[in-house]
């Protein structure tokens, strides 16, 4: 069975986290500890994972920013990142 989580950090500056995490970054895992494999694995990669502010499971994808997450994300129904769009790996 796989779970919805949806990430947002901590940060002083958008130049401190990869490309398009800013309003944050859904993933589709089987697990809280696989959504954080798949995180710094394809998202982070050699970079350390930038502090958690908040993580929201089995989110709601309707409750999340309708301007800018919502129109660019991938559907969240497979094992993988599914928004920002440009990391969406599914494996």
């Amino acid at each position: 069975m796989l779970i919805r989580y949806w990430f947002e950090f901590q940060y002083n500056h958008c130049r401190e986290l990869p490309g398009g995490l800013g309003l944050g970054c859904g993933i589709t895992a089987y697990n809280y500890e696989d959504a954080l494999f798949l995180l710094s694995k394809e998202v982070f990669k050699n970079t350390p994972l930038a502090p958690i502010k908040k993580v929201i499971e089995n989110v709601d994808i309707s409750t999340l920013e309708a301007g800018h997450v919502l129109p660019n994300m991938v559907p969240p129904n497979l094992r993988g990142i599914w928004y920002p769009f440009g990391y969406n790996v599914f494996k």
